[in-house]
């Protein structure tokens, strides 16, 4: 599905050719940190890869994750819950460590709730039709995430290359407006480095893009909205995959007349005569189905009455070895009370 944008993205052309090509594909980059202390840093992002997964039924808005593994530390896709009607999800640059100094930097989606711009700039300006103060909010957890990766990316003076088109992070917003009805938004962040001196760079990120993909134009299918991270490795989607009778979907499209009937309303482009009951079970089945066997899966809704509910939370996370490392140093090493950007 094509989203409409709102303004331009901000500069992409800006952005080097690409970001230590490994890096990305392994889900993790490292670079060089030369801050103002006396000792230089290095940073490790790891990354939120995989597919989000969006249906708007009847009833409620449906939002499933799988997790791509394309490295030991990648995180899931989790819907956040912003507001009772408001979810949010983060692909990219989610989770920050130092491993020089041993501190967890940041970890965006346990700060999603929290990040808000309480002065929303005038541009990108969200048509009062859209939603009104609702539209604002929107606007305003965009730019509250891209002060908080100007705070993270700030001491980066190295140079950082990103492949071509990609963003360094995305946010995926699903919600119910009042009097509008539900909508999803994709924000996508860019990253521009500007060469101050021989090998020193100042490292922004851009103001993100917005673009709209629920509710679709006039005349187009109402079906499943799905999202991608990293984007050049995109399988794909689970709607051309029912369109190719995959096998897998197949089977389960004929278990039962339910589920045919699920399939058959999705790929008809008529999702808003779904039922939340039906459509989950038919979702929960398929996405397991072209899951990895190593994926991890996440899935919630928002229901018009009740707002944010878990179909299938997340399972805990292990710790990583650094942090896990750091955290058993003996306290002469790192104190107790030492400093950490790290918010829970």
């Amino acid at each position: 599905m094509t989203g409409r944008r709102l303004h331009g993205a901000g500069g992409f052309g800006l952005i080097a050719a690409h970001l230590l090509a490994a890096g990305w594909i392994f889900a993790h980059y490292t670079v060089a940190q030369e801050a103002s202390q006396k000792t230089g840093q290095e940073l490790v992002a790891n990354l939120a890869a995989g597919r989000v997964v969006i249906a708007v039924v009847k009833d409620a808005i449906l939002i499933g994750s799988i997790e791509n593994p394309i490295e030991a530390q990648t995180r899931p896709p989790v819907p956040v819950e912003i507001e009772t009607s408001r979810v949010g999800i983060i692909l990219g640059a989610i989770d920050w460590f130092s491993p020089s100094s041993q501190q967890d930097v940041a970890r965006l989606d346990r700060e999603l709730p929290h990040l808000k711009a309480y002065h929303v700039s005038i541009a990108p300006h969200l048509a009062p039709s859209q939603g009104g103060d609702e539209a604002a909010d929107i606007e305003a957890t965009g730019q509250g995430l891209q002060r908080r990766l100007n705070d993270i990316v700030k001491g980066l003076h190295a140079r950082v290359d990103l492949p071509a088109n990609e963003p360094l992070a995305e946010l995926i917003v699903a919600d119910y407006l009042g009097g509008y009805g539900p909508e999803v938004w994709q924000l996508t962040y860019g990253m521009k480095q500007q060469e101050e001196k021989s090998d020193y760079w100042d490292t922004r990120v851009l103001p993100p893009s917005y673009l709209q993909f629920w509710p679709p134009e006039k005349g187009k299918p109402r079906t499943l909205v799905e999202f991608d991270y990293p984007p050049e490795t995109a399988p794909p989607s689970l709607l051309e995959l029912l369109r190719q009778k995959d096998p897998r979907l197949e089977k389960i499209r004929n278990s039962d007349p339910q589920m045919a009937l699920v399939a058959t309303g999705l790929l008809q482009g008529e999702s808003t005569k779904l039922y939340a009951a039906d459509a989950t079970q038919f979702l929960r089945a398929a996405l397991a189905a072209i899951a990895g066997p190593k994926s991890r899966q996440t899935m919630a809704m928002i229901g018009i009455e009740k707002g944010f509910a878990w179909i299938l939370p997340p399972s805990a996370e292990p710790v990583p070895p650094q942090v896990e490392q750091s955290r058993a140093a003996p306290q002469g090493e790192r104190p107790a009370d030492a400093p950490s950007l790290f918010k829970h």
